[in-house]
């Protein structure tokens, strides 16, 4: 009999121990997880609102140069935070470092970008990019052949084609 509580308590104190490490193991899960609300790259300056419906920061990782003729930069869009229509000459890679957004080219329909995802946008194709109504966005931009010049703003997106899935 006794030997039987000592095998129950025993037990007991297993389960407590493998109930604690496992709890230990989830609140270690949800602290790597909050890691990704933390930034790479600094915020940066915050874009016109000539160019930019909501608030869009951009901060310059590699600045355009007779050697490369690349610009490369980052930029954190907060929720609902969107681009104006624009172009560029020689088109735009976007890497999306975290969060969701939308990417819509002219006359296609709106699509979804997440964590992970590239997006080429060709050439001189209107265009637009930006968070979701929920989730904010961090992407960084390339913009290759800078010698054909960087980009033309266009008009705001409407909060119609913002929310339109077509």
């Amino acid at each position: 009999m006794k030997h039987k509580l000592i095998n129950a308590i025993s037990a007991l104190l297993l389960l407590i121990t493998l109930i604690s490490c496992n709890s230990a193991k989830i609140q270690d899960q949800q602290s790597a997880s909050d890691l990704s609300e933390e930034t790479i790259f600094p915020k940066g300056e915050l874009g016109p609102a000539t160019n930019f419906t909501g608030n869009a920061y951009n901060f310059g990782l590699v600045a355009n140069d007779s050697i490369y003729n690349t610009l490369v930069g980052n930029v954190y869009f907060e929720k609902s935070a969107r681009s104006n229509w624009h172009t560029h000459p020689s088109g735009q890679i976007l890497i999306v470092l975290d969060g969701e957004g939308y990417h819509q080219l002219e006359g296609q329909p709106r699509q979804t970008m997440k964590k992970g995802e590239v997006i080429k946008v060709p050439a001189n194709t209107r265009h637009w990019h930006g968070a979701t109504e929920n989730t904010a966005l961090t992407q960084m931009y390339i913009l290759p052949k800078t010698e054909n010049g960087f980009v033309t703003w266009m008009e705001p997106v409407t909060d119609e084609q913002y929310k339109s899935i077509n």
